[in-house]
């Protein structure tokens, strides 16, 4: 089995400090990732969910879909890039001050 807590590290480094914190006796830990001393994203992961690999690369994704969420990228752009695996990147989020282009539902 891999180490989940290798398979963190390569997912979020270069790009973040990472900081994995035991949070209680039934093995959880805190995830914490940051950038320029600013927290980008907080996850409690379960040791359910560290000791399931498919588990964790679900988690790893949800992180990573919420951050470029966050940082201005479109919804769809992520969801193809996360489906087609390591094919594709994601676009450059929009420049600021420039309106977003609407996404039917």
């Amino acid at each position: 089995m891999d180490n989940p807590f290798q398979l963190i590290t390569d997912a979020f480094a270069p790009d973040y400090q990472i900081n994995l914190s035991i949070q209680g006796l039934d093995g959880s830990i805190m995830l914490t990732l940051s950038n320029s001393g600013r927290v980008v994203a907080k996850r409690m992961i379960s040791a359910e969910q560290r000791n399931d690999p498919k588990r964790l690369k679900r988690l790893v994704q949800s992180i990573q879909f919420g951050i470029a969420i966050e940082q201005g990228h479109s919804a769809v752009a992520i969801l193809e890039a996360m489906t087609d695996g390591d094919n594709r990147t994601l676009p450059p989020p929009p420049a600021k001050g420039l309106p977003r282009p609407a996404i039917g539902l």
